[in-house]
């Protein structure tokens, strides 16, 4: 089984800058396929990025490509969210999530099955 631990958000201005790490454990860990989910108040989960086990490639919403950038460093088992030019939609709860079956660079919730427990992110205008 898999632990992610996100860290990193915060209250910031519009126009701001944050970046969220999230963190993998588990005795048998290896680089997965991980994706960055958030959730509005009264929203469903909604798919931010994703990158491959390499972090050769990744693949943004259409909402923040351009100010997001997703990064991984393996040797930490660490994966990363700099989002830049942060704006008052961006605010929500954000989750770090696994994909341990494999399913391939998805942006479907059902597509992970491992989650984090979430980090606030509140942008004010």
């Amino acid at each position: 089984q898999v632990q992610l631990v996100e860290s990193g958000g915060g209250l910031v201005q519009a126009g701001g800058s944050l970046r969220l790490s999230c963190a993998a454990s588990g005795r048998t860990f290896r680089p997965y396929v991980m994706g960055w989910f958030r959730q509005a108040p009264g929203k469903e989960r909604e798919f931010v990025s994703a990158i491959t086990r390499s972090g050769d490639i990744t693949y943004y919403a259409d909402s923040v490509k351009g100010r997001f950038t997703m990064s991984r460093d393996n040797a930490k088992n660490t994966v990363y969210l700099q989002m830049n030019s942060l704006k008052p939609e961006d605010t929500a709860v954000y989750y770090c999530a696994a994909d341990t079956v494999d399913y391939g660079l998805g942006s479907a919730v059902s597509e992970y099955d491992s989650w984090g427990q979430g980090t606030q992110v509140t942008v004010s205008s």
